[in-house]
């Protein structure tokens, strides 16, 4: 595997190679669902590059950007065992160079809700940073995983519209308690983890309403309530809307998608399950044996 830090040598390092490049673009401190998209990306593909920068450009004033874990040794090894052929770990000079003044938007009408409403200006530093990456990296398809779904949709938006790459969606990794890994899942203690696993139960009650037949009003209003008393988490939103567009509805069904954030203890966790009872989220409803309530 190479190691590479500027563009010079990031089109060097990917010289030569044939077939299909797969891309697999990180902020690191990489987990089990990083990998999963490596492996999804070494299955499919003949080159698989790998990047790791944490972007400031995605960051608010009071967000943990000077805190956000950094383990690189460590990151390098996972890279190394999955298989990645490159790392490419630029610094923020190499990737907004002196005189850089574009940002890169998508402007459709639910880039501001949610996580947009939440984190004002978030997903513009997403796309700018992912439209420098793509134009790095030249990749024939780009792995995301599931539990960003919000993402997941606006960077769709933005490589069918700058003729991007292929975004490949990858289904959310789970905790064996069904907490949706995520790098700042090592901001939690152990009282933090127990309060946090309210997250998936919801979405699996949601997820179990869907296949009784329940209305979606109620239902909604029910793991509102139920999260909004639940001892040290804030809720921020819990929305089930349609895959294709995120566009509200008011009935379950299989083309559907519960949407949840939250903060618990130092963290900012999010959640999401596709409603339908034979996909790839079924496995939730295992966890409501386990849940009393």
């Amino acid at each position: 595997m190479k190691v590479v830090g500027t563009a010079e040598e990031l089109r060097s390092a990917l010289a030569g190679h044939s077939g299909t490049r797969g891309f697999v673009p990180t902020m690191g401190a990489l987990h089990a669902g990083h990998e999963r998209l490596m492996a999804e990306s070494r299955a499919r593909d003949g080159h698989v590059v790998v990047s790791i920068f944490v972007n400031p450009k995605q960051f608010g004033p009071n967000e943990d950007l000077s805190r956000y874990p950094r383990p690189f040794e460590a990151d390098v090894a996972r890279c190394e065992a999955a298989g990645v052929d490159v790392l490419f770990a630029p610094d923020v000079a190499t990737m907004y160079p002196p005189g850089f003044t574009t940002d890169v938007r998508v402007t459709s009408p639910w880039v501001d809700r949610w996580c947009g409403a939440s984190r004002p200006g978030h997903f513009d530093g997403v796309t700018t940073v992912l439209a420098r990456l793509f134009g790095l990296v030249r990749a024939d398809r780009a792995y995301f995983g599931q539990k960003d779904f919000q993402q997941w949709r606006i960077v769709s938006r933005l490589a069918a519209d700058l003729a991007g790459p292929e975004i490949v969606r990858v289904p959310t990794v789970r905790e064996p308690d069904g907490l949706a890994l995520s790098s700042r899942n090592v901001y939690l203690s152990g009282e933090n983890r127990s309060v946090a696993r309210a997250l998936s139960r919801s979405l699996a009650r949601l997820l179990e309403a869907s296949r009784e037949g329940s209305p979606l009003p109620d239902a909604l209003e029910r793991e509102r309530d139920r999260l909004s008393h639940t001892d040290g988490l804030a809720l921020e939103y819990l929305d089930v809307v349609r895959v294709e567009d995120l566009s509200p509805v008011e009935t379950f069904g299989p083309d559907r998608v519960a949407l949840v954030a939250a903060r618990v203890g130092p963290a900012r966790l999010i959640d999401n399950a596709l409603m339908d009872p034979a996909g790839p989220d079924s496995g939730l409803l295992a966890y409501l044996e386990e849940t009393a309530s």
